[in-house]
Order: C-alpha cells, then structure tokens, then sequence
C-alpha cells in the first residue's frame, strides 16, 4: 500500500518537540508513554500550509520520536483494548475514521476524543479516489467532516486527511488541500488489518512496526476487522509496538504538534513527503 517517498522536505517554522510540553516532558530520558495525549490547540496556518502540496510520510527530524496512528473504517472491536493501552502508557495517538464509521459509531468518536486523541479524515465511504470527479473527490471529504462533526469529534478535529488505500496523486493532494487539509500518509503499515485469515499474526504485525524505526517514522495501524471479524491483530500487537518503541530509546509524539504553534528558537523539523 505504500507509495515511493520523494526526498523532498517541507520546511515548518518551529521545533515539533518543543511545542506544548512542559521542559521536564522533553527530557532525554523520558520514555515512549511520558508523553500525554492532550486535546488540539489553534492551528499555525504557516506551518499547515508548508504541508500542502506534498505526500507526507515522515516527520524530517533528528529525534528519535514517532507517530502512532490508526484508521477506522469497518468496525470498533479493537477500539476498547487500544485506548485502553494508550491510556495506561499516557501515550498520544491521531485516529483517521471514515465519515461512514463515524455516522455507524458515534459513541467511538467520542470515547476517542475524550480520551484526547486527534482526529483525521480519512473520506466518508473509502473509495479509491482516482475513480471519483474533482467535485465528487470534494464531496466525499465535505462528508466526513460533517460525519466526525455530528458525531462529537470537537476540538479533537485536525486539519489532516488520510487518502483511502493510500492512494495519492498531484491532482487528489491538491484537491484535499483545496479545502483545508494536509495529506498525511505513513512511513509504515504493520499489516494487521488483513488479519489471521490474510496471513498475519501478531508477531508479524509487531516486526513491521520495529522495522519502521526511524527518526519522525509514522505508523499506521488499524482499530477494527473487516467482514465482521472481531480479533484485532493491532490491538494485540500494540504493547509490543509500543515496548519496542520504548527500547530502543525513541518516544511517541503527538502528531498535531507539526501545525500548532511553538515557541521561538527551538530545532526545526519537517515533514517528508512527496507525490
């Protein structure tokens, strides 16, 4: 599912890890779950719109940080057992629901808001957008956003867009962009949501992620199971992921922190992308 990364780098005004957090949060030594999720502050416009443009499938930074995020399209039988994990490790994550997951479990966008998480786009009913007119590429992010709106998203909203099947192009970026969103893609899908019945285990999913590893590395993993399955190989593997991500001395992030505003005179980072 992944596309060709482009070495393009996208500048961004402040440092990512400077933002928000207290100096004791920053230490060198604080682990992967030292970080809490917290709810979105405003967005720096500047920093948004270097964004656009561009596929963005890493963080372009030195530190060894990572992004944790999931998508939601067929149901929410993993949700309870990730949250909880989360919660138990104070560790941030970015959910991506479809606006028609939203629409069919409400109460799920909520418990993800509340538990103060972000939440992205990721389009309304998942179709390949290379099939769909301009305006029909619009209308299904128009109808996600209202989905995630109704259902009590709030201030846990963000300006990013995750294309179904991680189909990008020049022209559907652009698109997005149009209305106000970033493309944020991932370095790496652990792969979990083809399930046992696909051929994964948890084991497999967990080696996906720690091979991903690397400064500003953004997973992609998946809160539900399709055609009605309820074993969760994400929810299972995440406490390894999020072990391993602590062993070998990186943290997790919260990835709202790439467009809101920072304080002056910290690192500058980026984001790399491409399409």
């Amino acid at each position: 599912m992944n596309h060709a990364v482009s070495r393009r780098m996208l500048g961004v005004a402040a440092g990512l890890l400077a933002v928000g957090w207290p100096a004791s949060r920053r230490a060198s030594a604080a682990p992967a779950h030292a970080v809490p999720p917290r709810s979105v502050t405003p967005v720096d416009e500047r920093r948004l719109r270097a964004l656009f443009g561009s596929e963005n499938r890493v963080i372009a930074t030195r530190e060894r940080v990572v992004a944790v995020t999931f998508n939601a399209a067929w149901n929410e039988a993993g949700l309870g057992r990730i949250l909880a994990e989360l919660g138990r490790r104070r560790a941030p994550a970015t959910f991506f629901p479809t606006g028609d997951f939203a629409d069919r479990h409400p109460k799920a966008v909520k418990r993800i808001a509340a538990a103060g998480h972000g939440l992205g786009n990721h389009s309304y009913s998942h179709p390949y957008f290379k099939d769909l007119t301009a305006a029909g590429q619009r209308r299904e992010v128009r109808a996600a956003d209202r989905a995630l709106r109704r259902a009590g998203a709030g201030t846990a909203l963000t300006p990013f867009f995750r294309f179904p099947y991680s189909e990008t192009a020049p022209a559907l970026i652009r698109e997005v962009n149009k209305l106000g969103f970033a493309d944020i893609e991932f370095t790496a899908d652990t792969n979990g949501w083809q399930g046992t019945h696909g051929g994964m285990t948890v084991d497999r999913a967990v080696r996906r992620a720690v091979d991903a590893l690397r400064p500003g590395a953004i997973l992609q993993m998946h809160v539900g199971a399709s055609e009605g399955r309820t074993d969760v190989l994400d929810a299972r593997a995440l406490p390894r992921i999020l072990d391993a991500i602590t062993e070998r001395g990186y943290r997790v992030i919260d990835l709202r922190a790439i467009v809101t505003p920072s304080a002056p005179r910290r690192p500058r980072t980026a984001l790399s992308g491409g399409a």
